[in-house]
């Protein structure tokens, strides 16, 4: 038992003449620093324009002409309480002009719509139903205070 506990002593020797080796090895160059580049200054000189982030002056305000705007007085479709990219095209029925599109809403209820039905949630009226893809016009705010039309459309769910 003695001897197999003696064959355990440290000897640090071989240790301490590596650790020695290491520190007396000369230290690796640094990197060089970094080119520092010239930057082009810059003179802000539009002081006299209107600042972008106030709103403009009552004169400067645009006034809409547009004859678009949303009906208030039509009653909502069931697909329109959804954003239109959370619809899936699911499938088609009929042909040409009478063609019918499979919708399927977030809750996972399939449903039937035709061109002139109304989806999504900035008023969006079909145009023309496909066999791969449903086209609508959707009314949306101009930022000026009237209402421009918009194209979209919903693809085919390819899984």
């Amino acid at each position: 038992m003695a001897f197999m506990l003696g064959g355990c002593a440290p000897g640090t020797s071989d240790l301490q003449a590596w650790v020695a080796d290491v520190k007396a090895r000369p230290p690796k160059p640094l990197d060089p620093l970094p080119v520092m580049r010239q930057f082009e200054s810059f003179e802000y000189a539009a002081q006299h324009l209107r600042d972008p982030f106030s709103a403009p002056a009552p004169e400067q305000e645009a006034v809409s002409d547009s004859s678009l705007r949303p009906d208030p007085t039509r009653r909502k479709e069931p697909l329109e309480a959804y954003p239109l990219d959370s619809l899936d095209m699911v499938g088609t029925l009929g042909a040409g002009a009478e063609m019918v599109a499979l919708l399927m809403d977030p809750d996972r209820v399939v449903h039937k719509v035709v061109a002139g039905d109304y989806l999504g949630q900035s008023d969006g009226r079909i145009d023309t139903i496909f066999e791969d893809r449903i086209e609508l016009t959707e009314l949306v705010p101009d930022g000026a205070g009237g209402w421009m039309e918009r194209k979209a459309q919903v693809a085919l769910d390819d899984n």
